[in-house]
């Protein structure tokens, strides 16, 4: 059994140094061999140039293919994994083209898994814990009006005139402007082209506390059932976003401006302009705020309110972008070698064991972490 890892860009090391350091079998793949060799540092590891021909006759069954590279790569590895006998992980959204693979998966026991990084991934896990522990509470009636939300965002430890730096390619995320979202506020969907139409302020349970911008992304829909909400649950709001610092949709208004009309080339322009002025040090921290709520009302009176929050920075260890992402990964790495996992197209677990033992985890990698609950 060989764990195969591709990519080794920003956000990929301490999870790929770590199964390393675990004693897992693991070849390194990636475009250019001394990019990857600098990522693993001393470690003796195999280090091979990335090519899809020469990968798939290196596949041998029971092997993992862990894709750390652009989402378009998924589905092409993913089926080059099950071609072989072999399992796929990836951090990344499931695309529709993934989960087409789902009863082929099941068909060959193999474990395809996503969703398991940062946002998605640690954030479905407070989810679940969420879920569950409402499920389980005196407090639990289908009658409740519910309202969920989950932010997350990277923003840097020590705010900027542009209230954002990048710490990967910023064409994503100026695509990303372009993207429609639908969410669900005060009973109604709410459906809207550009995530400036939905600009709210958020006020995140920190300590001290502390507030944000904020606004849904991508179609939260789905994760209803994804997170075992009922069909007949009585769901008030229920939105998972972006969280920015306070003044970025002023920093950024004539970005707004211009991005969803550009072409591809002149968002390129924008993007290499961005990077230049607004992306990291070497050694500068960057900060990740994570905040999961789930509250429950009878008659217009909470009677269940609780949020997971999580603030992490950069620190002697690297990013807190990196540790997030990546670190989850290895642990779904070797979840999908433990059988942990069941065969087919799956996202972050909602098995309870695997979830807290993930938080617990989490824990570890992030400054401050905690349940609060606002009834208490």
């Amino acid at each position: 059994m060989t764990v195969h890892w591709i990519g080794t860009g920003l956000s990929t090391v301490p999870g790929l140094r770590r199964l390393i350091d675990e004693g897992v079998p693991v070849v390194v793949w990636n475009r250019t061999v001394d990019k990857a060799r600098a990522a693993v540092g001393d470690r003796d590891v195999e280090v091979r140039a990335f090519a899809p021909e020469v990968l798939k006759g290196a596949l041998s069954e029971g092997d993992v293919v862990v894709s750390m590279l652009p989402a378009d790569w998924h589905v092409p590895l993913a089926e080059m994994a099950l071609e072989a006998g072999a399992q796929f992980v990836s951090s990344s959204y499931i695309s529709p083209e993934m989960r087409a693979l789902a009863s082929k998966a099941r068909a060959a026991d193999a474990r395809l898994v996503n969703e398991v990084g940062l946002d998605p991934g640690i954030d479905h896990l407070m989810a679940h814990w969420l879920v569950a522990d409402y499920k389980a509470s005196p407090a639990f009636d289908k009658a409740n009006a519910v309202s969920f939300t989950s932010y997350c965002g990277g923003v840097p430890k020590v705010p900027n005139a542009f209230r954002y730096k990048f710490s990967w390619a910023p064409v994503g995320v100026l695509k990303a402007l372009r993207s429609p979202s639908r969410s669900i506020r005060h009973y109604e969907e709410l459906e809207v082209a550009h995530p400036w139409d939905a600009l709210t302020r958020y006020d995140a349970p920190l300590d001290p506390p502390e507030s944000f911008e904020v606004y849904p992304n991508r179609d939260s829909l789905p994760f209803m059932a994804e997170y075992g909400f009922g069909g007949d649950w009585q769901v008030k709001d229920f939105v998972r976003g972006t969280l920015r610092l306070n003044g970025w949709a002023e920093a950024w208004k004539d970005i707004f401006a211009e991005a969803p009309g550009a072409s591809d080339a002149r968002l390129q322009e924008i993007a290499d302009k961005l990077l230049a002025e607004n992306g990291y040090d070497e050694g500068e921290p960057d900060r990740v705020v994570l905040c999961v709520s789930l509250k429950a009302e009878r008659d217009g009176t909470p009677v269940y309110h609780k949020t997971w929050v999580m603030d992490a920075w950069g620190d002697a260890r690297g990013s807190a972008m990196a540790r997030l992402v990546s670190v989850p990964v290895s642990w779904a790495v070797q979840s999908v070698l433990a059988r942990e996992v069941p065969a087919g197209v799956t996202a972050a677990p909602s098995d309870p064991r695997l979830v807290n033992r993930w938080l617990d985890g989490v824990k570890g990698l992030a400054q401050r972490m905690t349940v609060v609950d606002h009834l208490s």
